[in-house]
């Protein structure tokens, strides 16, 4: 793993970190990544990975304004201007939740930048549930937590092993920085106000989009990526049974292959699925 700080625009540095080498590029943006996850295991694939820490949350630069519903549109621009600094001109854009939330955003830009979008329990949520952030609400005592993120495991050691490692890990983060404790980033899309103009805006996304996600999500729940698949006109969706919102880093060899599996078939021949033999 290599680290480092850019500066994309005066006063916002972004920090990053970087994973295997080479011209097959991912670009993935959260508030934070797992060191044990997908990201990290694509590299292993021969892919060159960057994971970069959204605006606002420690180390990159922390900041004190609510850009209200602009903030996933500033978020996407923000991957655009680091591609740019580093010298990238086409990637793929991985991201789940809230970083699948940037990738929507991202589609949205139609820069012509992404190759393909790996949108791990991506949703996006439904504009009539709200727009706060679950994160933000548990800090306003709204809630006093959210629904379990993930279905119990049965007769699987080891990847029950797994998920308590990541939960030991959350529980040793060191405090966050008031500033950011303070942050709402809110939900994905609230510029389209209902779930009819988001659906209008999906069905306008070009890029091939692989969906996955599972079955026990609360969060991004089957139902919203059943309807979110309908609207891409460019898009695989997998679902896995006894799967919650943490499927990225609770059987991330499975979902990293069908993430390598598909980039590949795109990069061939430009579709979510093969060209046929006759």
């Amino acid at each position: 793993m290599r680290t480092g700080n850019v500066y994309i625009e005066e006063g916002i540095s972004l920090y990053y970190e970087e994973y295997g080498e080479g011209d097959n590029i991912i670009i993935s943006m959260q508030c934070g990544f797992y060191p044990v996850g997908m990201q990290q295991y694509m590299s292993k694939s021969g892919y060159h990975v960057y994971c970069i820490t959204m605006r606002g949350f420690h180390p990159s630069t922390l900041i004190d304004v609510d850009y209200g519903e602009k903030w996933y549109d500033i978020f996407a621009g923000d991957v655009i201007a680091f591609a740019d600094k580093m010298g990238i001109d086409r990637f793929t854009y991985m991201g789940a939740s809230h970083g699948a939330g940037i990738g929507w955003h991202l589609m949205l830009l139609n820069t012509g930048r992404v190759d393909a979008f790996i949108a791990v329990v991506a949703g996006p949520h439904s504009l009539a549930e709200g727009t706060m952030s679950y994160r933000q609400m548990i800090e306003q005592g709204i809630i006093k937590e959210v629904p379990p993120f993930d279905p119990p495991i049965d007769n699987d050691d080891k990847r029950q092993k797994r998920r308590a490692a990541r939960e030991n890990w959350l529980k040793n983060l060191p405090e966050a920085p008031e500033a950011e404790r303070k942050l709402d980033y809110g939900r994905p899309l609230m510029k389209y106000k209902n779930e009819e103009n988001l659906c209008k805006a999906l069905s306008a996304i070009e890029v091939p989009t692989l969906l996955i996600g599972g079955c026990g999500d609360p969060i991004s729940k089957p139902e919203l990526l059943m309807r979110t698949a309908a609207q891409l006109p460019h898009c695989k969706l997998i679902m896995y049974s006894n799967c919650g919102h943490n499927i990225d880093t609770d059987i991330i060899e499975e979902v990293s292959e069908e993430a390598d599996r598909f980039i590949k078939n795109v990069q061939e021949c430009g579709r979510v699925y093969k060209t046929p033999l006759m």
